[in-house]
């Protein structure tokens, strides 16, 4: 009889032992699958912030900085320049960031930073260092250098066709503008500039 009840004593122990080794399993299984789905979120996560900002910097907002001093002295030359992709209606004193093929660039594209001064169907012309734009001279108080022609480069009078832009730099005596590579077309706009990072400031 004793030694019944130590055999049931005994099997009752062992089973104990594994239900309690089978419970221990089952919670690292658990465990486990826990770390493999929290590891799946971050990665979704990362993933999902990775395609926002390639969104956002690639598709809507750009970021570049100034090449040159030709927006002297408003934008100096390596400031960084956020611009709006998105929009491509261009008025008169937008300034904007684009590329363009000139004289001297054998053929490739260059980026530009200026100053839209005149808008399709407008007539431009540069005459006794004064722009003067459908015949009457633009006054410009916040321009603080005289607008000289380039001789040699765009003839005037000019009028602009249908999705050209006149653009000037704000540093109206060396800049690199329409008074050198003419009017700037439509698909060569990049967007309009939104903010200035000052280099010092940096």
């Amino acid at each position: 009889m004793e030694n019944n009840q130590k055999e049931n004593q005994n099997k009752t122990a062992e089973t104990d032992e594994r239900q309690e080794k089978f419970e221990k399993a089952v919670k690292k299984t658990e465990r486990s699958e826990k770390s493999v789905k929290s590891y799946q979120h971050l990665i979704l996560r990362i993933l999902l912030l990775i395609l926002v900002v390639w969104v956002l910097f690639f598709k809507i907002i750009g970021l570049t900085h100034m090449p040159s001093g030709d927006m002297h002295p408003r934008i100096d030359a390596g400031d960084m320049v956020l611009f709006y992709r998105l929009d491509k209606e261009v008025h008169a004193k937008d300034v904007i960031v684009f590329e363009k093929v000139t004289p001297d660039s054998d053929g490739k594209e260059e980026l530009f930073i200026s100053r839209v001064v005149a808008q399709p169907g407008d007539t431009v012309e540069i005459r006794d260092a004064k722009l003067i734009v459908n015949g009457n001279a633009v006054i410009e108080s916040d321009i603080f250098y005289a607008t000289q022609a380039y001789e040699e480069f765009t003839q005037y009078p000019i009028t602009l066709q249908q999705s050209e832009w006149f653009v000037l730099g704000d540093c109206r005596e060396s800049a690199a503008d329409s008074r050198y590579f003419g009017p700037v077309q439509e698909s060569e706009i990049r967007g309009n500039v939104i903010s200035i990072l000052r280099r010092n400031n940096l």
